[in-house]
């Protein structure tokens, strides 16, 4: 996927009318434990708390320009899910977002205040995904996926934004979960012509496409992280031809190094990040050795995490799905 400056432009007007650009900030402290100078590109600083809120701004405008549609219908654990919900609003169109059984309360929450209709069906993402498309042939509704082109313009734009505020990054880490943000990544790196590597990150008992990256396109059985923004077992084929052309490594965290990464942006920023948001941080402390004395960026993608869960995790746990359904 090749963009132009032009969809960029375009992207940008759109994201404008509701997210202002966000934060990236070098925190002192985080330079101090790692000897790395870390710059944060807060994403969990839009209206809808993660990065996602771009793309689905975008999507839906281009989607409202082409002609009316009745509905949309998407599957999400929670972030894309909000966008959407957003954006659908915004233009007066009804939306239906599939989440999985026992998905977040607040993020679930938070889709319903956005104008969102909620059904819980099935036991994972890409099981929700196949109910969601099910549900959109049914009602004859558009079906939103979650990687998609008008999406990736609009995330890019917080690339633009971290690229041209910040010079001589060496690395930017990036979570992976279907591949947006890192394919918004990719495309403005290329479209300033840097020599930036771009890392991708993803859960360790989430690996799809960390294995797809190495050997070709690889389906897990279970994305049991409790990670939720990282829990893929089914790469799509599009992100993942982007990823093995323009990523430097795509590399795996542990929930417990995720965990970790969650307590010590708090105490070091006092930002909230829910476990998608860690990893990009989480991968650049396993990683530090790599990049003393370089600049190296973290996509902080998302806050949105429950109050119970980051009770937990500031009290010194990590939380485990591992008693959970195979799918989970």
């Amino acid at each position: 996927m090749q963009l132009n400056w032009t969809e960029i432009e375009s992207a940008l007007n759109v994201v404008r009318r509701r997210v202002r650009p966000t934060p990236a900030y070098s925190w002192p402290q985080m330079k101090v434990r790692t000897g790395v100078d870390i710059v944060v590109k807060h994403e969990n600083h839009t209206p809808t708390g993660s990065f996602k809120a771009r793309g689905g701004l975008v999507f839906v405008d281009a989607l409202h320009k082409r002609g009316a549609t009745e509905g949309l219908v998407t599957a999400t654990r929670g972030n894309h899910g909000q966008s959407i919900a957003m954006g659908a609003s915004s233009v007066g169109i009804k939306s239906l977002i599939v989440v999985p059984q026992g998905n977040s309360i607040e993020k679930n929450a938070a889709m319903k205040a956005f104008g969102g209709a909620l059904l819980e069906a099935g036991a994972d993402f890409d099981e929700a995904r196949r109910v969601a498309a099910k549900e959109s042939a049914s009602r004859n509704w558009v079906f939103v996926p979650s990687f998609h082109r008008d999406i990736v313009r609009g995330v890019s734009t917080y690339a633009l934004e971290l690229f041209t505020e910040v010079s001589g990054i060496d690395t930017v880490f990036v979570p992976i979960g279907m591949g947006s943000g890192i394919c918004g990544l990719i495309a403005i790196r290329d479209l300033l012509g840097l020599k930036t590597k771009i890392v991708g990150v993803v859960a360790d008992q989430a690996p799809a496409f960390a294995l797809s990256y190495q050997q070709g396109t690889v389906r897990t059985a279970s994305a049991a992280t409790f990670a939720d923004g990282l829990a893929c077992r089914e790469p799509q084929p599009e992100a993942l031809e982007i990823i093995l052309k323009g990523a430097a490594d795509v590399v795996r965290v542990t929930d417990q190094e995720i965990a970790d990464a969650i307590r010590e942006i708090y105490e070091t920023t006092h930002n909230l990040a829910e476990g998608a948001g860690a990893a990009a941080y989480a991968a650049a402390v396993k990683h530090r050795g790599q990049y003393q004395g370089k600049k190296v960026g973290v996509i902080l993608s998302g806050g949105n995490i429950d109050r119970s869960m980051m009770a937990a995790i500031l009290a010194g746990a990590t939380p485990s799905l591992a008693a959970s359904s195979p799918h989970r």
